[in-house]
């Protein structure tokens, strides 16, 4: 389902730049950038514990409202964030800001629910070949999800694809209506079973190829 929660953030104007942000973090502060097509880059500001909390309850699909100052609350997405790589800690943030009347390409994650019976049925592995779908919509149309029901996957070798997902109307899918999004693989002893069957009929035929004769010289 699309946002159904407001997300709202008031930010400050950043005059801190360069090496001197250290300070700011030391503060509780994260430095961040807003910027878009046809935006006036700004540096900003927030508190380092609400950039936790937005990190933890949203998704990079859902709208960030970031109120900077005075002004009315500019629509943004989160695009990018810098973490220290040893210590995991958030050192800066990208937000791109957006236009809620002009339609965005975004990914949308594919989520796996429900039980496939071929799972337990026949010890098959359920396997999740695709991990998102590139949609294109409004940015209010686009959902932080889309669930694949695998309660259908009653055999081996069953997969559910692209095409069969069910997906809301507002949304243009970009990805190929072919490409599996999940499969029950065999069980892992068939699987072995079956590739030493062809290793077999492989060495087999090149046995069975004839050997040709050396001409008399």
């Amino acid at each position: 389902m699309a946002q159904d929660t407001r997300i709202e953030l008031s930010v400050e104007p950043r005059e801190v730049l360069g090496k001197k942000v250290k300070r700011l973090r030391r503060e509780g502060l994260t430095p961040a950038n807003i910027y878009g097509n046809n935006v006036v880059p700004t540096a900003i500001e927030l508190p380092t514990e609400e950039v936790r909390q937005l990190l933890q309850s949203s998704s990079r699909n859902d709208i960030v409202y970031l109120k900077v100052g005075d002004e009315e609350p500019r629509s943004t997405f989160v695009r990018a964030v810098q973490r220290n790589p040893v210590t995991d800690v958030i050192l800066h943030l990208d937000f791109y800001q957006i236009s809620l009347k002009e339609k965005v390409r975004l990914r949308v994650p594919l989520h796996l629910v429900g039980v496939a019976p071929a799972v337990d049925q026949f010890s098959g592995t359920l396997l999740h070949a695709l991990d998102y779908l590139t949609v294109e919509a409004l940015p209010t149309d686009i959902p932080s999800h889309i669930d694949v029901d695998v309660a259908g996957l009653e055999q081996i070798d069953q997969s559910v694809h692209v095409s069969d997902l069910v997906v809301p109307p507002e949304l243009e899918v970009l990805t190929d209506q072919g490409l599996v999004v999940a499969r029950v693989s065999p069980p892992a002893v068939e699987r072995a079973e079956d590739e030493e069957e062809a290793a077999a009929a492989a060495v087999a035929e090149v046995d069975g190829e004839e050997t040709p004769e050396a001409s008399e010289g």
